[in-house]
């Protein structure tokens, strides 16, 4: 799943794919803002850590669960 962050007062986001659901990217971020968490944290495909504070989130944008389709349809 792709993974968009905006963040404020930055004109850049923060890009990924996660391995995760929607439904556990958007528990995640649930409970860090419930929690008054100052942090919220993810794993890329890669296994890359993506550390983003909750003070400073302006959106999420989560994309399909879909998988790349390799190839030629004919």
């Amino acid at each position: 799943m792709d993974i968009s962050i905006g963040i404020q007062n930055s004109p850049r986001e923060i890009s990924f794919e996660s391995a995760q659901s929607s439904a556990e990217v958007q528990q995640a971020i649930a409970d860090a803002l419930a929690s008054s968490s100052p942090l919220v944290t993810f794993t890329d495909v890669k296994g890359k850590v993506v550390i983003v504070p909750t003070a400073a989130i302006a959106y999420i944008e989560l994309g399909t669960e879909q998988s790349r389709r390799v190839g030629f349809v004919a």
